[in-house]
Formats: C-alpha cells, structure tokens, sequence
C-alpha cells in the first residue's frame, strides 16, 4: 500500500481495535452485577469472543506499523462503568443495551468497509467477520429479551462513540 492508504488503514483499525477494548470492558462490568447467572455467562463469554477482534485488529495495527490508542485505559473504565450502569439497571435493559451497542457497533463497522481503501483487503476481511460477529451478538441479546432503549439513550450512545471514534482515529 501506498503511505497514505496505509496510514489511513492503520488510523481505522485503532478506532476498531478501541471499540473492541470498550466492548470487553462493557459486556464484563455488565456481568459483574447481572441478576442471573445465565446472563452473567452469556456476557463473560461475548467478551471471549471479543477477545479474538482485539488480537485481530492488534496484529493488523503491528502489521501496519502502527499503534493502538494511546487513551485506551481510559476508555476501558469509561465502557467498564457505563457497562456496571447498564448491568444494574436490570437484565432486559442489559440486554437491549448490548442490542442498540451492537447495532451501532455493525452500521460503524459498515462505514469502514467503506472507507478502507480498496487495496487493504486484509482489513476488509477483518472488519467482515467483525461485523457478522457484532450483528449475531445484537441478536442473541434481543432473542434473549432485551428491549428497545429510549432515544435520548440511542442518541447519547451514538454521540459517545463519536467522540470516541474521532479521538481513537488520531491518539
């Protein structure tokens, strides 16, 4: 790849690499306070499965020559606390918090395919397989009851990962 496309790459691979820190720390504070022991696993184990997104987007940055973000301890208390929140705030709103994550987190996923550049097909077969995780883990959380959050909620979600996902691209 050219220098300016591996950059480019390399920058969209840390914010997904950050998304995957997040999404750990989420779905682990939500399962420290689950009410049942059957949530509690599902969640410990969508963590398991985000670990291998981690590895994959961690060996591509290496691979690229680059780096995760810098803030990344940061934003796993942030995820980790939002997750304790979410946990405690019951099951069914658990759940359809992980749902409306996961939904964002695919349309997000979505976006980079887009903006990967055409050269880059590791990546783009990463962030595939990614994105088919993420949709299946919305779906088992709605199949497990959880429930559509109000859209103030919604709409504060999308602007945190926003402001995650602009810093994340550049530190």
């Amino acid at each position: 790849m050219d220098p300016r496309a591996k950059k480019r790459s390399a920058a969209l691979m840390r914010v997904n690499h950050t998304g995957e820190v997040c999404a750990q720390a989420l779905y682990v504070g939500q399962a420290l306070v689950a009410r049942s022991q059957k949530l509690a696993n599902e969640l410990f184990s969508a963590a398991k499965e985000e670990e291998a997104h981690l590895t994959w987007c961690k060996n591509r940055l290496t691979t690229l020559e680059d780096r995760p973000s810098y803030l990344n301890p940061l934003w796993a208390v942030g995820a980790f606390g939002i997750g304790v929140v979410a946990g405690l705030a019951g099951d069914k709103i658990s759940l359809g918090f992980i749902a409306e994550t996961e939904k964002q987190v695919t349309q997000h996923l979505e976006k980079h395919l887009q903006k990967l550049p055409p050269e880059d097909l590791v990546s783009q077969k990463i962030l595939e397989k990614m994105r088919l995780d993420e949709a299946k883990h919305e779906q088992t959380a709605t199949d497990l009851g959880g429930i559509p959050l109000p859209k103030p909620v919604r709409h504060a979600m999308r602007l945190a990962a926003k402001i995650m996902t602009t810093v994340a691209y550049y530190w």
